[in-house]
């Protein structure tokens, strides 16, 4: 047997080497690969976008007429999602009975980018009553909801989550109370009842301060001329009843002594209270002076008109010429206290007669003024007079607290204007925004002149406006003539 040779022997250790060298890299190959796990919790899902939440703020479950003006409820939601088509997203707020599925829900388009609705107490219960039909003092469950629409095609808009809310509505007392009675300022004339003042913090709460005179009264709650209405009546000096209209039961309130009073009524305690008050030191003030119609004649002073309803305020309408003025407290001597001018324009003092100086108010110019002094407080306003436009043929009817004012001709002060809209109808001009029909007018005398009415007469004179368009209305306070021209 032949023996190989060394270098055969060499080459297939070579071979040998080569051959486990690759089985050991395809071991590491295969073990590195068995040794990678699957990671189990990756998953391909869908972006998440945030919900529509729909909250409310505590609400109060009975609702009472003294809290009418504060917050009810109010709702809040999140802002939701456009998911991800970067279109606005515009919210709608559903309200519905619960049980009707929002198929009577009334609607409230937010429009974009508002994420809060709040509704007073007085707005949930006029809702209860009127909308659903709630009986006062019956509990009743209500539901809210949001809606959004997205300003793309794609995507149709979401809804929030239900809300449930619960409330007992109440019975409204009247908004509107009136004094009538020979004791009041308008005596039995019931289209001219004497109006109460709510309370600004408690519309259950009315009140009266001025001048009474010996008779009887009692407080219808409307105007309409109407006897067979609904009254409060007396119980006892200090409790009051709600009189049905049509009973024939008539019991008053009686006033022994003329005088300044308080009256303050509460419709849901029923309670009254009556007090009488001091009055003001002056009953009677005048106006003298180079400015005033009377000029220095102290025997004539131009009388100052006293409040109805506040007999501290002493006031003037007319005009006033170059030159100056004061307020004497009587007529016919020089010798007496006088309310002169203080600090500055807006404010007077008392005086003493035999005191030294004379200080007086300043007029510059010409013109129709509203002059008034307050006894309260002893200040003083001196104002342009004023002029305004009110009834149906006027584009705020007879809404009398938001009367058209006419604008004052700035090179003749007698001359007041208004260029607007006009519609077939009726219209009159009072002087102020107070609120009060008992104030002076200028009324209708024909087609081409005014008077003016003094608050409280029964005379109620207006023009007619027979065809819809633009018009220029000009009143000369001074003539007391009018043009009404159709541009």
């Amino acid at each position: 047997m032949k023996t190989k040779s060394l270098p055969f022997i060499l080459q297939a250790r070579k071979h040998l080497v080569y051959t486990y060298l690759s089985f050991f890299f395809i071991l590491v190959i295969i073990g590195s690969l068995s040794s990678c796990k699957t990671d189990d919790s990756y998953k391909d899902v869908s972006p998440i976008f945030p919900s529509l939440v729909l909250k409310a703020s505590t609400a109060p479950a009975v609702l009472t007429q003294k809290t009418a003006s504060s917050n009810g409820v109010d709702l809040t939601w999140t802002t939701g999602s456009n998911h991800g088509t970067g279109a606005s997203i515009s919210y709608t707020v559903q309200v519905d009975k619960k049980g009707n599925n929002f198929s009577k829900a009334f609607s409230v388009n937010m429009g974009k980018a508002v994420y809060e609705l709040k509704y007073t107490v007085a707005q949930i219960n006029d809702s209860l009553l009127k909308r659903w039909m709630i009986a006062p003092g019956t509990s009743a469950q209500i539901e809210a909801r949001v809606i959004t629409s997205i300003a793309s095609e794609s995507f149709k808009g979401d809804t929030s989550n239900v809300l449930s809310l619960t409330f007992t509505p109440y019975q409204p007392v009247t908004s509107t109370l009136y004094m009538v009675g020979d004791a009041t300022p308008n005596a039995w004339d019931i289209a001219n009842a004497t109006q109460m003042t709510v309370n600004a913090n408690d519309p259950t709460k009315f009140w009266y301060q001025g001048p009474m005179k010996v008779g009887n009264f009692k407080f219808p709650v409307n105007q309409n001329s109407d006897w067979a209405q609904d009254m409060y009546m007396k119980v006892d000096d200090s409790h009051l009843y709600l009189h049905k209209g049509g009973a024939s039961d008539d019991v008053q309130w009686h006033i022994d002594k003329a005088g300044l009073y308080r009256i303050e009524v509460s419709l849901l305690d029923l309670t009254i209270s009556i007090t009488a008050m001091a009055g003001p030191a002056y009953t009677k003030l005048y106006m003298v002076g180079s400015a005033t119609p009377a000029g220095w004649d102290i025997n004539n002073p131009v009388a100052l008109v006293q409040g109805l309803d506040n007999p501290f305020l002493f006031s003037y309408d007319g005009v006033l010429t170059a030159g100056e003025f004061k307020f004497p407290t009587k007529t016919g001597s020089w010798d007496q206290d006088m309310f002169m001018r203080g600090a500055d324009d807006a404010h007077a003092y008392l005086h003493v007669n035999g005191s030294a100086g004379d200080d007086k108010w300043t007029i510059s110019k010409e013109g129709y003024y509203h002059v008034k002094l307050n006894l309260q407080d002893n200040s003083v306003s001196i104002l342009p007079y004023e002029v305004y436009m009110v009834g149906s043929a006027t584009s705020i009817d007879w809404n009398i607290g938001s009367a058209l004012q006419l604008t004052q001709d700035p090179s003749n002060a007698y001359i007041y204007t208004y260029t607007g809209d006009m519609k077939v109808g009726e219209f009159k001009f009072p002087v102020n925004r107070d609120g009060s029909w008992g104030q002076d007018m200028y009324m209708r005398t024909d087609d081409t002149h005014a008077y003016l009415h003094k608050g409280g007469s029964s005379d109620d004179n207006k023009w007619n406006i027979t065809a819809d368009g633009n018009y220029t209305i000009r009143l000369n306070i001074k003539d007391l003539t009018i043009s009404i021209v159709k541009n």
